[in-house]
């Protein structure tokens, strides 16, 4: 007799209700921009369905992404930060479900926090000694996804140095 767990396929609210703290935006800090993570597994997806996603946990700091906010992209195997990336779409869950699909659950995405994107600037990607100064870190490297405006700024400020298509 095959014994299934009591939450094969869905998952319980009670793992997945928020960030912790230390991972969100102080409340009074307005969303200046965002940080997706891919791998170099993931990055082509990301780019060809221009649509970047993250785990369940981050389906409520996702929807506060509006049209028009600054969006990064972080490949963690390369340690690079990609940009410089606009969200066309509000942030939601499960734009396209067919993206990052879930092995083991056909039909669901394993990154279900979405937002549609578009490439606003084609730059070279910054090393991470570049980038992390900037970035508000917690538990050692860890760095916070969501941006304050300064933050973003920083970041835009970095990729405008550093544009690598720039007519002469």
């Amino acid at each position: 007799m095959k014994i299934q767990h009591p939450f094969h396929g869905q998952q319980p609210d009670k793992w997945h209700k928020t960030l912790p703290p230390a991972e969100m935006l102080p409340r009074n800090e307005v969303l200046g921009g965002f940080i997706f993570v891919c791998n170099n597994e993931t990055m082509q997806e990301d780019l060809r369905r221009q649509l970047f996603g993250l785990p369940q946990k981050y389906k409520d700091s996702v929807r506060a992404i509006t049209p028009g906010l600054p969006l990064f992209l972080y490949n963690y195997t390369a340690h690079q930060l990609h940009g410089v990336f606009q969200a066309v779409s509000f942030g939601g869950s499960n734009i396209d479900p067919t993206a990052w699909e879930d092995k083991k659950c056909k039909g669901e995405s394993r990154f279900p926090a979405q937002v549609r994107i578009r490439i606003k600037k084609k730059c070279k990607p910054l090393e991470e000694d570049a980038f992390r100064p900037i970035l508000h870190h917690y538990d050692g490297p860890k760095f916070r996804l969501q941006l304050t405006v300064p933050e973003a700024l920083g970041l835009l400020d970095l990729f405008t140095e550093e544009d690598f298509y720039k007519d002469t």
